[in-house]
Order: structure tokens, then sequence, then C-alpha cells
């Protein structure tokens, strides 16, 4: 997403057709940028395997570029990233747009140093996100927490406590959900040693903002868990969330996943990440209360995971 947030990559992407394009036709399909930071874009997103370079056999010394197979997996999460602006708060944002990078910037600064896991399950405090988050320092939080204010991720919650403000998670940053997912689930399968892989505060955190945007029938009632089985080494790790639902409507969500529940969903990340991309459900245990599991499956997988179209 660091990649879409960059005006001039996005650019680049949509002029790429089905054939290869060279250099001098690229350059004016994207305005005629300096020949040097045309190429330095290009080097990198060559070298995380989106585009790849081609020397032309008819002319030699011409370079010519395509999308690559992972490429157009990427140019799918572009799409969810697209679909997921056109939902801003104030106006619908342009994908490439100078307003666009601010967005995503400051969705995934926040979602980085823990500021949207911590945001995800209740209302905070400055003060008390300094807390919960030691690694960061006062004022890079204050930052990342006013630019995700300033661009609509968060609002003052309307419960005050004296002077102290609290600051909520708006629905847009709650359909980030999908956006955030998309973007993990293509660095998993096709970068997976340039980028961190996904651990238990992002499944938490992907559940925390997902499950308060769930509207399910109303007869679709009762306790699941959701789980993400993570291995290190020969050790298993669980993570998710306990969802309560009464009525159609998400009534609580923890990250505890110990207890009776009357339905469960898990699987390993993998697993998760085909289910809601293509509805591979290989390697997904779904059980217990059938209305309520196939309530939640098709919620996942065509409402709130399309970007909240409801």
């Amino acid at each position: 997403m660091h990649l879409l947030a960059v005006p001039l990559n996005v650019h680049v992407l949509r002029a790429l057709g089905e054939e290869p394009t060279s250099l001098p036709d690229l350059r004016r399909a994207v305005g005629y940028p300096p020949v040097t930071t045309m190429r330095s874009y290009l080097r990198t997103l060559t070298e995380f395997g989106i585009i790849e370079r081609q020397r032309e056999e008819d002319f030699p010394g011409s370079i010519s570029y395509t999308i690559t197979k992972p490429g157009r997996k990427f140019l799918e999460v572009a799409a969810v990233l697209r679909q997921w602006l056109e939902l801003a708060p104030e106006n619908p944002t342009e994908l490439g747009s100078i307003t666009s990078k601010s967005a995503i910037k400051a969705l995934v600064d926040g979602w980085e140093v823990g500021l949207v896991r911590a945001l995800a399950a209740r209302p905070l405090a400055l003060t008390e996100l300094d807390r919960l988050i030691p690694a960061v320092s006062y004022p890079a939080l204050e930052r990342r927490l006013t630019a995700m204010r300033q661009v609509g991720l968060l609002e003052p919650s309307p419960e005050r406590n004296g002077r102290v403000t609290r600051y909520q998670a708006t629905r847009w940053l709650r359909c980030a959900v999908a956006p955030l997912s998309s973007a993990m689930g293509w660095e998993y399968q096709y970068i997976p040693e340039q980028a961190p892989p996904p651990g238990p505060l992002d499944a938490e955190a992907a559940f925390l903002l997902a499950v308060p945007l769930l509207s399910l029938p109303s007869d679709a009632s009762g306790t699941c868990r959701m789980a993400v089985e993570f291995r290190r080494g020969s050790e298993h790790e669980f993570a998710g969330v306990m969802a309560t639902v009464m009525g159609g409507s998400a009534h609580s969500c923890v990250t505890r996943l110990e207890g009776q529940s009357d339905a469960w969903v898990s699987g390993s990340a993998m697993s998760w990440f085909r289910w809601l991309d293509a509805g591979d459900g290989k390697g997904i245990e779904v059980g217990g209360d059938s209305v309520l599991t196939h309530a939640l499956e098709a919620q996942f997988r065509s409402g709130l995971l399309a970007v909240g179209r409801s």
C-alpha cells in the first residue's frame, strides 16, 4: 500500500496495458516526469515483481515494460483500495491523487505502529495510547493520530471524560479492513522475503475492525470464535476474537478465545486469505451453529470485505 500511495506508481500501472510499453511511450502517458525519476520508480516496481523490464530484439538498446502475473494480482489490490477511497467521508477520493496519498499514508502508518489495532477495540485518548504503545514516542503518536483524524479515519468519541478527548474508529477506518487484508494477502503470497508475515496482532486488528460492521439476518444470534493459526517452528499459536451476535448485530467483540462458543471459523493466515480472495475454503474449519456460520461467511466474503457496500 506504500507503493499505491505514490501517484506516479498508480499512473504507471494504469498506463501499462496488455502489451509491453516502451519507456518513451510510458513517460508520455504519465505526463513526462524526469527520466531519472521515472527509472527510479520503475526500478522499485520491478524489484517487487509487479512489472518486468524487457529488451526489444528489433531495436537494440530499446527497453519496454510489462505487468507480470503478480502485478495483475497487485492490480486487484489497487481495485479494492480504489473502492475504499471512494467511500471517504467528505468526498470520494481518487486513487493516484494527492488526497489519496495522505489517506493511505495515514492508514498504513497507523497500522504499522499499532494505533489501528488499539483504536479498533475501543475509544482511547492520546495519553492512553502512549501507555499502550511504549515503543513509539509521544510526539510520533500524536502526529500519526492527528494525520488519521484529519483524513477522516478517526473521530472524537461522544463519551467525554472531563477535558480528555478520546478518539474512535470511523466506519471508513473499519471498512479499511478490505484493502489492508487484500494487501497483506498479496505480500504474503508474492513477496514473503521482503515483507514481514502477518502476526497475531494483525489478525486481532482485522477482526476488531470488521466485526462491528456485520449486518446479519435477524435470526443469527450466538457467539462465534474466529481464529487464525500461526506456526512458529513446532509451536502453534491462535489469535482472533470471540464475537457475540444478537438479533443479527454484533453485540461485543473481544480478543479472548477461551470459553464455549456456538460457532467457530479457523484456519491458517494463508487459508483465510485464499478463502476471502477466491472462495477457496480448503484449510478453513467451520463448525457449530450453521445459521450463524453461514451468515458470517456470506458477510465476510461478499458484503463486508467488498468494502462494506451496505
